[in-house]
């Protein structure tokens, strides 16, 4: 199997990261995929839909939720990344954890990426378990945790405050043999409203930080309250969203809705290499 680091930075057009959660109170799709068959129809219909990797968590990272134990977190998530990995051991598999012990376990079932909200703040156990196994690694920024995350946060200049935040970490990172980085600003996570779009606008200026860039805007919270919209009413919103963050750099985008960002990728693959339209 090829190494998924090698296959991103190869790809000149964005990659798609569908979404899977195996618990009962994600903001989206809670309980919708939470036992085991589910959860692993779901993550093969994303792919025949087109997703290049599936992102797979057992706990809930909405504002507000509940920490939930390792062990209930290994029962949620590892069955099911061991029945695809049986199913077909070619998928990109990445698992959605800020533990260590999950991300081990994860590993040894054969996932190809960690993506950890909490940049190891959590557990920065899970830093030795990333270095030993040399896979890439999610570094996302957040101020504070699920739990009180939205409760005001504030940015003087949340652009060069993110900015400064993934530039340490990844000299930090560095510094502990961890080189296979992809960045996430963190899109709704401690960020007020005007702090997302700003983040958005000025996207491409991560992009001096050398390292590829991971996206989750789907459905979040911030679009559905710029326009007085329900979560089911936030399709039109997420998908402009990502087209303007792909326009701005972003090689990732880690969403519900893999049919969109797969037409999305597609155009996309049609801007970057024109003369395939004359074979369609």
């Amino acid at each position: 199997m090829i190494d998924f680091y090698d296959y991103l930075l190869s790809s000149k057009i964005p990659l798609v990261m569908g979404i899977v959660n195996v618990t009962p109170d994600s903001f989206s799709d809670g309980g919708k995929y939470f036992d085991k068959n589910s959860a692993v129809n779901h993550a093969l219909n994303l792919i025949e839909l087109g997703a290049d990797i599936i992102d797979i968590g057992g706990e809930s990272t909405r504002p507000g939720a509940k920490i939930i134990s390792t062990n209930e977190e290994l029962i949620r998530a590892i069955p099911v990344i061991e029945e695809i990995r049986k199913i077909d051991k070619n998928i990109f598999i990445s698992i959605d954890t800020t533990k260590s012990e999950v991300a081990k376990e994860a590993i040894n079932c054969g996932v190809n990426l960690v993506n950890d909200i909490s940049a190891g703040s959590f557990d920065p156990r899970i830093f030795e378990v990333v270095k030993e196994s040399e896979i890439p690694y999610v570094l996302m920024h957040m101020k504070g945790k699920p739990q009180n995350m939205q409760n005001e946060p504030f940015y003087n200049n949340v652009v060069g405050e993110v900015y400064d935040f993934l530039k340490e970490k990844i000299i930090e990172l560095n510094s502990k043999g961890i080189k296979k980085i992809i960045i996430d600003p963190g899109i709704g996570f401690g960020k007020r409203i005007e702090d997302n779009f700003d983040i958005l606008k000025n996207l491409n200026k991560f992009l001096n930080l050398n390292k590829p860039i991971l996206v989750g805007i789907s459905k979040k919270s911030f679009l559905g309250k710029s326009l007085n919209v329900d979560i089911d009413s936030r399709e039109n919103s997420t998908i402009i969203s990502e087209t303007f963050s792909v326009i701005k750099g972003a090689k990732i985008i880690r969403t519900h809705n893999v049919k969109n960002a797969v037409e999305l990728k597609t155009i996309f693959n049609y801007l970057e290499n024109p003369k395939q339209l004359t074979n369609v």
